[in-house]
């Protein structure tokens, strides 16, 4: 399998850039390396309905790498809330499962991109408004926090991005520390994008029309240069996040969220 050096390159910039995000957000990148992955392969001529499928998949893949080098970096400086976590991860495994294996086959690209655009639109907004939670509200006990995580784990699944933009701020709604729910989002990226891969792989073994290099529906030279590079560089996004402010941290996430959301809506919406 060989792969263009221009395709190389794109790529290799595209790692970089989410490896980046990552740790400075906790994302995972998930939601810009969709867009972009979705061009490519539109570009290499993979029809729009599939390349959609493909680039949330493969997006998802990525995490799996990009998260432990994130992770790493937020658990030097003690940021990482492992209790939360743990209490988390169980829900999210579940509900990756159910969303990868079953509904998402079931969806259309399309839809899955208007679905994307929409629920990231919506999470942007949340981030930019800033609402304060109330002073006494805290993290719900085992069987809300196992709720919780199957809902992260169902959506991210259908939109190929890591869990912080459902997980960031529903952990800062429950009063915990900006820079701890980043951290911990960058912690639980790793479940959810093992059981979603798992899923993806699964469902897409009688899929027609996979370009050469696919394992369901990931593709596999945009796995391995995104991956590599991201998480080489995802340490430096984790460093930031240390030092900026939270407000800004904040306002980062939303801009990012709301450009990507806006694309996809048109992707979906015109094929």
């Amino acid at each position: 399998m060989t792969i263009a050096p221009l395709l190389v390159a794109q790529l290799a910039a595209l790692g970089v850039g989410t490896g980046f995000l990552a740790g400075l957000l906790g994302i995972g990148g998930g939601m810009l390396m969709v867009p972009f992955i979705t061009i490519i392969l539109g570009h290499r001529g993979v029809p729009a309905d599939l390349a959609v499928k493909m680039a949330i998949a493969t997006s998802m893949a990525t995490i799996i790498f990009t998260s432990i080098s994130s992770v790493r970096a937020h658990h030097k400086r003690g940021a990482v809330r492992w209790d939360i976590a743990r209490r988390l991860a169980p829900g999210i495994v579940i509900g990756s499962l159910v969303g990868s294996l079953g509904v998402f086959a079931l969806l259309k690209g399309q839809a899955l991109a208007v679905f994307f655009a929409l629920f990231v639109g919506f999470s942007a907004t949340q981030m930019f408004l800033d609402r304060k939670p109330k002073p006494t509200r805290q993290m719900p006990g085992t069987a809300g926090q196992l709720a919780a995580g199957g809902a992260i784990g169902f959506v991210s699944g259908l939109v190929g991005a890591g869990g912080g933009f459902i997980s960031v701020p529903f952990m800062t709604w429950c009063n915990i520390a900006i820079h701890n729910a980043v951290a911990t989002s960058a912690a639980l990226g790793f479940p959810i994008a093992v059981a979603n891969v798992a899923g993806y792989v699964v469902s897409g073994q009688s899929v027609q029309g996979l370009p050469d290099g696919s394992v369901g529906y990931i593709w596999l030279p945009a796995l391995v240069v995104i991956a590599v590079c991201s998480f080489v560089v995802a340490p430096l996004g984790a460093k930031a996040a240390h030092s900026l402010p939270v407000s800004k941290l904040k306002r980062v996430f939303a801009s990012i969220l709301y450009v990507l959301a806006a694309y996809m809506l048109w992707k979906g919406l015109h094929g």
